[in-house]
């Protein structure tokens, strides 16, 4: 008999944030009002033209070549992101553009994430396509 138990990546838990419940950490119990992908890390020194990136999967714990993420814009607005390194480029819709997140990305990476200087180069490598995307959102959901 094989052992046929799968082990999932590794999650950027912050430990920090401020759950909803007594329970549940905070990502799966955010508190009333707070935004999507709340209680994941956010990299605060990950910033490209006011674009900040935040993980889900946490790549610095263990080596990934895939993984989540998000992305928030200047406003403080949200979108996910679903993360591969590849050698072609390529961004696609996951889930459309809804009210509370401007929607989640299937893209490349060109280079491994493997520390913030590259995961800066990644965001700096798609952020044409995010403006587009968050320039979308603001104009249909954005007073």
């Amino acid at each position: 008999m094989t052992d046929s138990t799968q082990r999932g990546r590794p999650l950027a838990v912050d430990h920090t944030a401020k759950s909803g419940s007594l329970t549940e950490p905070a990502f799966i119990s955010p508190p009333e009002g707070a935004p999507v992908y709340y209680g994941f890390v956010v990299l605060d020194d990950v910033v490209v033209d006011g674009f900040t990136l935040g993980k889900i999967t946490d790549w610095e714990a263990e080596p990934c070549e895939e993984g989540d993420a998000f992305v928030i814009a200047p406003d403080g607005s949200r979108a996910g992101l679903v993360w591969q390194i590849y050698a072609h480029p390529y961004f696609q819709e996951v889930s459309p553009i809804e009210a509370g997140r401007w929607g989640v990305w299937g893209v490349s990476f060109h280079l491994p994430m493997n520390s913030r200087h590259n995961a800066t180069e990644n965001l700096e490598s798609i952020l044409p396509e995010l403006k587009l995307r968050w320039g979308e959102w603001k104009s249909r959901f954005s007073s």
